[in-house]
């Protein structure tokens, strides 16, 4: 979709080289711009998360990262769309292993969404922003095996149209950073102000 509003203003001498611009900023690259497919993995997720591995299992490297992966708006044709993502996800995961090594069995890995998506089909055949999701905590230092939190069911729906949210994600993440990080309540209460009714969830760290 870029690569055609950027194809229908390419002959604009204002907006034009404006939106190539932001594009670019953005991280597009000039064959994805104009219209060509980027050889897979080579400059995917999968690639960001092997080099991610490898400098967090660096002795001087960073102990935490931040990954971004798109492609999960899914407002139309989501049975088709949403192979790509998952895909991506899936194999950057095997490739953030891969690179971290053995300090993958120290390693916790938070998987989660800003916003989650309605339980009703809409009449595009895809899904819009709704409010329950899902998250998921994986590496070796996670006491895993289980699901968390309580399934609600599709009897009633929160505000009529989404799955409703029984576990606050900041609950999860206060769960991880607290045992792995050795990070006190205080500490906690200065990344996640304003959080006090969101008690961390125990038990997904081995300890």
């Amino acid at each position: 979709m870029y690569a055609r509003i950027a194809a229908l203003h390419a002959g604009d001498p204002l907006t034009g080289p404006a939106i190539a611009a932001g594009l670019r900023e953005r991280g597009f690259s000039a064959a994805t711009l104009a219209g060509a497919a980027e050889p897979p993995n080579r400059f995917g997720f999968p690639a960001l998360a092997a080099a991610a591995g490898r400098l967090l299992a660096a002795a001087d490297g960073p102990r935490l990262a931040a990954l971004e992966i798109g492609g999960w708006d899914t407002h139309a044709n989501q049975a088709a769309r949403l192979a790509g993502p998952l895909r991506q996800l899936d194999a950057g995961m095997v490739a953030l292993k891969a690179g971290l090594g053995p300090a993958w069995r120290r390693s916790v890995v938070l998987v989660m969404t800003e916003f989650g998506r309605t339980v009703r089909i809409n009449g595009t055949r895809g899904t819009d922003h709704g409010t329950g999701t899902v998250a998921f905590v994986l590496g070796g230092a996670v006491a895993g095996g289980r699901v968390r939190g309580t399934w609600p069911g599709l009897g009633a729906l929160f505000e009529g149209r989404d799955l409703v949210p029984t576990t606050d994600l900041r609950s999860i993440a206060k769960g991880v950073l607290g045992p792995h990080l050795g990070l006190s309540a205080a500490a906690l209460a200065q990344v996640f102000p304003d959080s006090a009714a969101a008690a961390a969830m125990t038990g997904l760290v081995r300890s």
